[in-house]
């Protein structure tokens, strides 16, 4: 059986390229953002955006799968800072902050996706998500610091809803209020 060769050096740039491109433009554009406008903005032809993603749904589901791939790998890095050390409620706090500025950033991307029907999680990369996260709350809890009953279902909840559309000092403001209901611990404790 023949081994797959891997991709030339010219092809990986050029998918990051795209990718980086189509993130930039969909922002910007929101989801009309045209494959022709994404080709210019990562400086190829659009046959070669075409040769990478045949669809716009294929072209925004890479999109999307490498911002899930991101939120993974930030989680499971928490998650060794916390058994290193690190408070575990500290990393929450910052992973939700941090998730909650990337998913603002990426908020048209996923209007497009939704519009696209493009997926949305790849069930491996949900599960090392989820085990990272419980690792995180199971160790908060073990600390005294968050609720006995917080699940990574929970922490999923309040990301959906974080105000992703808002500006900044909004989303800050929800933070304050969801760490509020996490925690055993009042606003003045923590501040």
């Amino acid at each position: 059986m023949a081994q797959a060769r891997a991709p030339r050096a010219d092809a990986v740039r050029n998918r990051k390229k795209i990718l980086d491109a189509a993130r930039e433009q969909i922002t910007l554009n929101g989801p009309d953002a045209g494959m022709d406008e994404i080709a210019a903005a990562a400086g190829v032809a659009v046959g070669t955006l075409y040769r990478h993603f045949p669809t716009k749904t294929d072209l925004v589901s890479a999109v999307l799968a490498e911002y899930s791939e991101h939120i993974a790998d930030d989680v499971e890095a928490a998650r060794q800072r916390a058994a290193d050390g690190a408070l575990a409620l500290d990393e929450i706090t910052a992973f939700l902050a941090r998730v909650v500025e990337a998913t603002a950033t990426n908020h048209a991307v996923k209007a497009a996706a939704a519009g696209l029907g493009a997926a949305r999680l790849d069930p491996e990369v949900e599960a090392r998500a989820g085990t990272a996260l419980a690792d995180l709350i199971s160790a908060a809890i073990t600390d005294g610091d968050i609720h006995a009953d917080v699940t990574v279902e929970d922490i999923y909840l309040l990301i959906s809803t974080a105000p992703t559309d808002q500006p900044a000092p909004n989303r800050t403001r929800w933070l304050t209020l969801v760490l509020t209901g996490l925690t055993t611990h009042t606003r003045n404790e923590r501040a």
